[in-house]
């Protein structure tokens, strides 16, 4: 009994890692702000610094979904998008995209910062917030 159960532990964590890695990503703003809809080359302008319409927010640099997130809408890996923002900083084109470490982190500022922007999996999304995007 104990040699299966030690075999089904790392199916299992397979299994949730698995589940994980495929969450649907989406992009939300605060649920007043005008905007309805953002082609992920919009949202990708405003993680990269190109606008200041809205404040965009991350999730912690160690989050697989930032990973994936800058994969797949800015076309980037960390390294690239950490370059890009330390020369805005540097130049003082721009602040840094606050960081948080969860989904319910960044709705919560999401929903109560008019301006603000963020991605969060499209399962932690409610009434608060509003989706623009979704990340294939």
């Amino acid at each position: 009994m104990k040699l299966r159960l030690y075999c089904l532990i790392p199916v299992l964590s397979f299994f949730f890692a698995t589940m994980s890695a495929n969450a649907e990503l989406v992009v939300i703003v605060n649920k007043d702000n005008p905007a309805t809809k953002m082609y992920l080359a919009q949202v990708a302008q405003f993680y990269l610094g190109g606008s200041t319409l809205f404040a965009p927010v991350e999730l912690a640099e160690n989050s697989p979904a930032r990973a994936e997130f800058y994969k797949k809408v800015l076309d980037k890996d960390a390294a690239q998008v950490q370059a890009i923002w330390s020369k805005l900083l540097f130049t003082g084109k721009a602040k840094a995209p606050k960081e948080f470490k969860t989904d319910a982190e960044v709705k919560k500022f999401v929903s109560a910062t008019p301006n603000a922007m963020g991605y969060i999996d499209k399962s932690s999304v409610d009434d608060t917030v509003k989706v623009v995007a979704i990340v294939p």
